[in-house]
């Protein structure tokens, strides 16, 4: 049966003596059909549940999961609630340049590919998937030391050498081969993680893993009496004696190891996992090239403070002298512009481009990736921000503080 415009109508009057958001959220729900392919997606959140019905349980309980009782997890993407956008009018939008530079390299957004580990988990492409969207989009990639491809085929894919992430381990002798050859693989910066030092309780993840009916303890756990097991199918730690090492970090891993890394690493050395002003005074004294404000995208602490409400202390401690990128929570275009107004230099994604990743391989981190760069596009475009360095603190209200 035909419908005719009178039936249109009809029906639109029929949804407006609803309430306003039961129709809206009737057509964003879990109940929607999942899509199809990745130019289907509509924003990041297509993705995630794609994912989750693809996945076995413990790998979506991997990426999805806190510590505890993940509050530090929902508070990451909570955190944006309270702080809206000040926009401006009549400003003329029609080009946006959203270019960042960080260490004298140009990127085209201000969106970075957070190190994730064991990405063929997700999808037989996996971290080569990634370095092939990353590439496209002219996006820096950051890559994680329990990568499950190296970093020499990753950099074979992307077409250049990508960031390293370290996690030094508890054995010397394992940090500086991992050194040396992210060295050897040309990698410009070395991103020291700091922030699993005193390991992780993660509850999502254990209850994931028994509802799973594959054994699933060598592959999703960083205990120190599994990590073994864990690491021994990595690449990166292919050829070494990993007898020894009990965890991704020493336990007494202080400021000297810092000092003691810089004297092995000649080129950007960043550390991944700073949220206070103190400590990011303590890493500009120790010569530190950059901060990520970060706390493990809530996989690392119970703190349940989000990253969005850490960044402008690290960023007053900063005062400008080195570049600080943030991440933990970012899910739409203006969560990233928060970001930027608050002082920081490039945003973190890592669970939105790994949903892009579970779906559809490099076509949904493409995905994911665009849809990012065009709410960013349109969230500057609406608060009259022609460029990044235009965007400041006048463009964000804390509505705690109004």
């Amino acid at each position: 049966m035909a419908i005719t415009r009178r039936d249109c109508i009809g029906r639109a009057l029929a949804l407006s003596t609803l309430p306003l958001l039961g129709p809206l959220r009737a057509f964003a729900g879990e109940s929607d059909p999942l899509i199809t392919s990745a130019d289907q997606a509509v924003d990041v959140f297509d993705f995630e549940r794609l994912a989750r019905s693809k996945l076995p349980p413990a790998h979506f309980g991997y990426l999805a999961t806190g510590v505890d009782g993940d509050a530090t997890l929902h508070a990451n993407t909570t955190g944006f609630d309270h702080l809206s956008l000040r926009v401006r009018r009549l400003v003329g939008v029609n080009k946006v340049d959203m270019s960042v530079n960080l260490f004298g390299t140009t990127w085209e957004t201000p969106i970075v590919i957070d190190p994730v580990g064991s990405q063929r988990a997700f999808n037989p492409e996996g971290e080569i998937g990634t370095a092939k969207a990353a590439a496209s989009r002219k996006t820096l990639q950051v890559l994680s030391t329990v990568s499950s491809t190296s970093v020499e085929e990753v950099n074979a894919a992307r077409g250049e050498p990508v960031w390293y992430q370290l996690y030094p381990t508890d054995q010397w002798d394992i940090t500086q081969a991992l050194v040396k050859r992210a060295r050897d693989a040309g990698c410009p910066a070395l991103a020291l993680t700091v922030d699993l030092q005193g390991g992780s309780n993660r509850v999502t993840l254990a209850r994931s893993m028994r509802v799973d009916p594959r054994d699933c303890k060598t592959c999703h756990t960083t205990s120190r009496t599994q990590l073994t097991g864990f690491i021994s199918g990595k690449p990166m730690f292919s050829g070494l004696d990993i007898s020894k090492v009990g965890g991704l970090a020493s336990l007494d891993m202080n400021w000297d190891f810092v000092d003691r890394l810089r004297g092995i690493w000649p080129r950007k050395l960043l550390i991944k996992g700073i949220v206070t002003r103190e400590d990011a005074e303590l890493a500009i004294a120790r010569g530190v090239d950059g901060i990520f404000v970060s706390n493990h995208g809530g996989r690392g602490e119970d703190s349940g403070r989000a990253s969005i409400d850490s960044l402008p202390e690290v960023v007053e401690g900063v005062r400008g002298r080195i570049p600080v990128i943030v991440d933990g929570g970012f899910r739409r275009g203006s969560d990233i512009f928060k970001a930027l107004a608050l002082g920081a230099n490039a945003v973190g994604i890592g669970r939105p481009y790994i949903w892009g990743l579970a779906s559809f391989g490099q076509a949904g981190v493409e995905k994911v990736l665009d849809i990012l760069k065009n709410e960013l596009t349109i969230a500057m475009r609406q608060a009259g921000t022609r460029s990044i360095s235009e965007i400041d603190r006048s463009y964000v209200v804390d509505n705690r503080k109004a």
